[in-house]
């Protein structure tokens, strides 16, 4: 997997942290480089350590369906894509990223969102164990990407509100489905 390729999953993974991070800045009253690097830190470190999760999950498992690896790593990203994308055009009214109690940064409420905005790096991470990606320098890209961009999402979040969120969601969504396309495609002898 080259460079590219692993810019634009890390790019498609990070836009659900992207767009939390673009609530919780519309949450703060003040915003601040340190609020942003909190939040940018939650979140690239847990989409970071959720495909090194994946990734040594799958490994355990890699012999047995080599065979088909290049399916189940596009079925794992076109589903993760899908959500994103089903996620960005609907709108259920949930409650954004704004804490109850007054505390943009709680610990307990950032570990929620970290977790959740994660979940869909464990899938990808078992695909970096079919596709045997050098896990170490991909999970920090993928974590230092993660932290850019939430950064950036809070401050845009702070300055200019939720106009961002559905369109970063839909992109993201995009994106996964793309890559996990072009990997079907390569291993098919379809793409060279």
């Amino acid at each position: 997997m080259g460079l590219l390729e692993l810019f634009l999953i890390a790019v498609g993974l990070s836009m659900d942290a992207f767009a939390v991070s673009i609530c919780k800045g519309l949450c703060m009253k003040k915003c601040t480089w340190r609020k942003s690097v909190i939040v940018g830190l939650y979140f690239g470190v847990f989409q970071a350590g959720m495909p090194t999760i994946g990734y040594f999950l799958g490994v355990q498992f890699k012999n047995m369906i080599t065979s088909i690896d290049h399916w189940i790593a596009f079925v794992l990203l076109a589903l993760i894509g899908a959500n994103m994308i089903k996620e960005a055009l609907t709108d259920d009214g949930e409650e954004e990223a704004c804490s109850v109690d007054g505390d943009e940064l709680a610990v307990k409420e950032m570990l929620g969102l970290a977790v959740a905005t994660s979940i869909d790096a464990l899938a990808v991470g078992v695909t970096f164990a079919f596709l045997q990606v050098d896990i170490v320098p991909a999970v920090s890209f993928i974590g230092v990407t993660t932290f850019v961009i939430s950064m950036a999402g809070v401050k845009i979040g702070n300055v200019f509100g939720a106009k961002y969120k559905t369109k970063a969601e839909l992109a993201g969504g995009i994106i996964l489905i793309l890559m996990g396309l072009k990997i079907l495609l390569e291993h098919l002898g379809i793409l060279g």
